[in-house]
């Protein structure tokens, strides 16, 4: 166990952020539903898109996503050789500082760290594409402790950990997979081990823990290859499992909506939705291939879920049932997508082109374009543009490996 000799101080402890409902705090929001609840957005943007507010040159590579609290971004790149947590001036793109992490994920698909930082008081915790997790200082990067994915049993998948930890209470919860757990919950301020989920052992694949409330009762709902479960967040046991046919990858963020968890992944498995009785018996609603999505996650605004599937294009599906509302299949391509105000941020991974689209069951309404430019000049070949779109505070963020762009949608 690699702790750092290093105690969170008396003062570092009463040091806390006033996050706002603006904020975004860890991937995919507060509530990591990856739905803004900002209002007052642009309806309609100019021609070339709204207006970029600054560029950020020097994120390094890698896919690493954003946290924004308190007028700070958090991201994570690559410098000399390391995997870097970095913070960011959100308003100016001003860099403030960086942390090393650990040594470089190298991979096919591009180098570099995956996940997001999740911020937590004066504290911002992250994982590295290896599976090193540490706990840094907000004011000044300072590195509290450093655990790794290893040293709890896990085994670095094929393309590198991606998951963006869970702080909950005083626990950080994350996935490294394997014999002794497959989900781990630590001690925030120490980065000791407080408990594994020992009744589910299957690896780790690219998802991120959802806290939910099913029942009544709180639960950390996860998904892996072979099944998607929910957890006892005192201990770890399980309260639930359902199987799941993953192949290659799994990656996309459950869904949860009271007792149903929706799952979806790509290669042709497409998704599941099973709602949870009140003994913790999950029975399956629906099976069907209309929404596989691969990577680029699936938001529920209302009724419908939105999200790019793999050979449909951009679809509408209806939540409770599962039937396909609409699909779109020539005005954008494959992607990731976010959605504040009613609206979908729709960004297309090869061209760089963003849309902006009524998150509407009457079908695709698009309410303008543009693309990003510059681009990478250092993304590897077999990469794409595949960070997701984060929205707080009335700014559009997005990245193409060292490039870090900031556009204000509020006007």
């Amino acid at each position: 166990m690699n702790l750092r000799p290093l105690a969170i101080t008396a003062a570092s402890l009463m040091f806390t952020f006033s996050v706002s409902a603006l904020d975004w705090p860890q991937f995919r929001g507060p509530d990591r539903s990856d739905v803004s609840k900002e209002t007052g957005l642009l309806r309609q943007w100019p021609e070339g898109g709204p207006k970029q507010v600054w560029l950020f040159k020097n994120a390094g590579n890698g896919y690493a996503g954003f946290s924004i609290v308190d007028g700070k971004l958090f991201t994570m790149g690559t410098r000399d050789g390391n995997e870097v947590l970095i913070a960011l001036d959100a308003a100016t793109g001003t860099e403030l500082w960086a942390a090393k992490i650990g040594s470089v994920l190298n991979n096919g698909w591009g180098d570099g760290p995956r996940g997001t930082p999740t911020v937590d008081g004066g504290m911002v915790y992250t994982m590295g594409g290896q599976g090193s997790l540490i706990c840094a200082q907000v004011a000044d990067g300072k590195v509290i402790w450093t655990r790794t994915m290893k040293e709890l049993g896990g085994q670095t998948p094929g393309w590198g950990y991606t998951e963006s930890v869970v702080v909950d209470g005083n626990q950080v919860i994350c996935t490294p997979g394997g014999k002794e757990g497959a989900v781990a919950a630590l001690d925030k301020t120490t980065g000791a081990t407080l408990w594994q989920s020992k009744e589910i052992t299957d690896g780790a694949q690219y998802s991120s823990v959802v806290p939910a409330t099913i029942n009544g009762e709180k639960q950390y709902v996860q998904l892996t290859a072979q099944n998607y479960f929910g957890i006892a967040p005192k201990d770890g046991s399980l309260k639930w499992k359902m199987p799941f046919p993953g192949k290659t990858a799994v990656i996309p963020t459950p869904v949860v909506k009271d007792n149903f968890v929706f799952v979806t992944a790509g290669y042709g498995v497409g998704s599941q939705m099973s709602e949870i009785g009140k003994d913790n018996q999950p029975t399956l609603k629906y099976e069907n291939k209309t929404m596989k999505n691969h990577h680029g996650g699936v938001v529920r605004v209302g009724e419908n879920l939105f999200g790019y599937s793999d050979g449909i294009g951009w679809l509408c599906q209806d939540f409770a049932s599962g039937e396909q509302v609409w699909a779109e299949r020539s005005k954008l391509g494959k992607g990731a997508v976010t959605s504040a105000d009613g609206m979908l941020y729709c960004l297309d991974e090869g061209s760089g082109t963003v849309v902006l689209a009524e998150a509407s069951s009457k079908g695709w309404a698009e309410h303008g374009r543009f693309k990003l430019d510059p681009q990478s000049s250092i993304r590897n070949p077999q990469g794409r543009i595949w960070t997701h779109p984060v929205i707080a505070n009335g700014k559009l963020y997005l990245r193409d490996q060292d490039l870090i762009f900031c556009f204000d949608i509020k006007g």
